[in-house]
């Protein structure tokens, strides 16, 4: 469902009154309140694409591999004005386009469909890769996934090749709630270094940190910024 009628409000201190409008699936709460503030600079701040340019060539892609729990996705959307925010209160019902994993035939704005875990980082590769082929170097291409998914070999895969592919316009956001279940202080960040990444960490909450790692220069190299958080009540 497509909607022409939304208006944006832009400001982060009404993020907590449009995530408390989707209810039904608070088993996933800190999965969708640990990517909040990432996702705010990145819409806000960063990411070269808006409602009226969502199917331009030549638009910033964003991915959510980390699909499930998706209430601050939506939240966010819905503030840059990618829907309007009275969909929200339908958030998981059998006639929402707002599904508990989101629907990039659905929802305005969303490049995947996605939630199963270390889809993201590989599909933010082929984008890379099918930008090149069209000779389109502009673009920008950010994945955000969770610290758990790279237990997934598919990411692995994906981040052992971009590396050393030299892969410039590949971003990618790691959220580290220490949900993963084989971590260790400081390996996420290593192993993208040891993959030829550029790489920095950052508290996950802190806004001009986030911007500065996002916009930081990487000639030559993807870049993955790993965020740290502790999940919000």
């Amino acid at each position: 469902m497509r909607n022409s009628t939304a208006t944006a409000s832009r400001d982060y201190r009404d993020m907590n009154r449009l995530m408390s409008l989707m209810t039904g699936d608070e088993k996933h709460g800190p999965a969708a309140t640990s990517t909040l503030d990432a996702l705010w600079v990145l819409y806000d701040r960063v990411l070269r694409v808006t409602p009226g340019t969502a199917d331009a060539p030549g638009r910033d892609r964003f991915l959510l591999s980390k699909g499930h729990g998706p209430m601050a996705y939506y939240a966010v959307l819905a503030a840059h004005g990618f829907f309007g925010e009275e969909l929200l209160s339908g958030f998981g019902a059998y006639d929402s386009s707002l599904g508990h994993h989101p629907d990039r035939t659905l929802v305005p704005g969303v490049e995947i469909g996605s939630g199963s875990l270390g889809h993201g980082l590989p599909l933010a590769v082929g984008s890379v890769l099918g930008l090149r082929a069209q000779g389109l170097t502009d673009p920008r291409v950010w994945v955000l996934i969770g610290d758990a998914e790279l237990d997934e070999g598919s990411n692995h895969e994906a981040l052992a090749y971009a590396g050393p592919a030299g892969l410039e316009q590949l971003h990618t956001v790691v959220i580290d709630n220490a949900s993963a279940s084989h971590a260790w202080p400081g390996g996420i960040a290593a192993r993208f270094e040891a993959a030829g990444w550029s790489v920095a960490s950052v508290d996950g909450r802190d806004h001009e940190a986030l911007y500065a790692a996002f916009t930081a220069p990487h000639p030559g190299q993807p870049r993955a910024v790993v965020a740290r958080v502790a999940p919000k009540s």
